[in-house]
C-alpha cells in the first residue's frame, strides 16, 4: 500500500494552480472538467515526478463541514499539511521574494526548522526540513 494521492481544498483553483506552481514550484499533472467549474486538478513535485499527486480540491465551496473545519484550522494557526524542504530559511528567502506571505518565519525546534505560509486559498502550508 502506498499513498498515491493527497489533497489539500482550495476556495479556488485557478487562483491554487497560479500559486502552487508559480509560487511553490510544482508542475500541472492533471487537468479535467467535471462540470460545475470544477476540476480534477492535480500537481506533483518537479523533483518528484512519479511521487504522489497533489489534488487541489474545490471541496470547501460545495462542502460546508469541509469550509468550517478549513476556516477552523485557519483561525488556529494551524497548518492543513506539510512539505518537507532541504533548506528553510533558502525557502523563506526565495518566496519571500515572490511576495509568499509567511505567518511563522524558520524556526528550529528539536531536529527540525520550520515556517509557516498562506497558500492565499484558504489555508496555512507547513515547510520542513530536517536537521
Amino acid at each position: 500500500m502506498k499513498v498515491t494521492l493527497t489533497s489539500i481544498p482550495v476556495q479556488d483553483q485557478e487562483k491554487a494552480l497560479r500559486f502552487y506552481t508559480e509560487k511553490l514550484g510544482f508542475l500541472k499533472k492533471k487537468d479535467e472538467p467535471l462540470g460545475g467549474g470544477n476540476r480534477w486538478l492535480t500537481l506533483f513535485a518537479k523533483d518528484w515526478q512519479d511521487g504522489p499527486e497533489l489534488l487541489l480540491e474545490p471541496g470547501p465551496n460545495h462542502f460546508e463541514p469541509l469550509k468550517v473545519f478549513q476556516n477552523a484550522l485557519k483561525e488556529a494557526g494551524i497548518p492543513w499539511t506539510q512539505f518537507d524542504v532541504d533548506n528553510v530559511d533558502a525557502e523563506y528567502e526565495r518566496l519571500t521574494a515572490l511576495g509568499v506571505e509567511f505567518t511563522v518565519k524558520p524556526t528550529e525546534e528539536g531536529k527540525v526548522k520550520y515556517a509557516i505560509i498562506n497558500d492565499t486559498c484558504g489555508n496555512y502550508i507547513q515547510l520542513v526540513q530536517e536537521l
